[in-house]
């Protein structure tokens, strides 16, 4: 079994003075940015993160606002737009570090953040934030059904937890069948948190969902704003779907190829829409076939 280098760790400062953490994974070369999805953390691109610095890049993982190790809001501010705030200085800050815009790959919340914080940028100074854009799963409209499915998960246990890791792990065995069950919870375990009172719950902020700047409150604003940011962008950009995913459909990744003609498009046979967990091999393979096709700044 190959053995991996520990990542560093790294620390930013979010828009609200939020502390944010991150895993780093390589020494030198153009950063990248990678955001999860919502309910995750950032170990959820451990192994994208490893071929990606194999690669020659740095790849930063980061826990968004609410998740992981990094800062809960205190009033409760998890607007999509507040994540994207998030992404924002962060993406300066990496910039800063490195003397090169950072690359972003954003899954599910995070290409939201991401796509929200890019057209921002090209709105607002008419100049890009990142140096390329990869949405993973993501569009500016989606299945609202298959939303309706992913938060009904996420709620499910928020607040009673688990008495144990093996049946968080079977909770997610029964919401994910076709995917093949790991060997060992140490993955899964790092998603969690032991309360005080003795039972499992994960690792995230519950008024994420449920606070009073909850995320995905308007989605008809939303919608509107995503397409907006959609077709002020001009760097290069990826959408990957996963090709059985219960949010993407084929429409909304024609639309999204409507808006923003330039981009690339890759579909990920056996993959929903946790692409990156479903089918990692291909996903990685898609994300380094075009971050390596860029051309090079600095």
């Amino acid at each position: 079994m190959t053995q991996h280098p520990k990542p560093a760790t790294a620390t930013f400062n979010g828009a609200a003075g939020n502390r944010l953490v991150a895993d780093v994974f390589g020494e030198s070369g153009p950063p990248v940015l990678l955001l999860h999805g919502g309910g995750q953390t950032r170990h959820a691109w451990n192994k994208t993160a490893q071929a990606i610095a194999h690669k020659g890049f740095t790849a930063y993982a980061l826990d968004q606002r609410g998740h992981g190790d990094s800062d809960w809001i205190a009033d409760g501010a998890y607007a999509f737009a507040d994540f994207g705030a998030d992404a924002k200085v962060v993406a300066i800050e990496l910039a800063r570090r490195s003397g090169v815009k950072p690359i972003v790959i954003g899954a599910s919340l995070g290409g939201i953040a991401a796509l929200l914080a890019e057209g921002q940028s090209e709105r607002d100074s008419d100049t890009s934030l990142f140096s390329a854009l990869v949405l993973v799963d993501i569009t500016p409209r989606v299945d609202l059904t298959g939303v309706a499915k992913v938060l009904g998960f996420m709620r499910a246990n928020a607040e009673q937890g688990f008495a144990s890791i093996a049946e968080a792990a079977q909770a997610v065995a029964d919401y994910l069948p076709q995917r093949p069950r790991p060997k060992s919870h140490e993955g899964l375990k790092k998603n969690l948190r032991l309360s005080p009172d003795g039972r499992w719950r994960w690792h995230w902020d519950p008024s994420f969902l449920d606070g009073p700047r909850a995320v995905g409150a308007d989605r008809s604003v939303l919608e509107a704003s995503l397409v907006d940011a959609a077709r002020r962008i001009r760097i290069p950009a990826l959408l990957v779907r996963g090709a059985s995913s219960e949010l993407v459909k084929e429409a909304h990744a024609k639309e999204f190829l409507e808006l923003v003609p330039h981009a690339d498009y890759v579909d990920v046979s056996g993959a929903r829409h946790m692409v990156a967990g479903d089918r990692n091999d291909h996903f990685a393979a898609a994300v380094l076939t075009f971050i390596e096709r860029l051309p090079k700044e600095g």
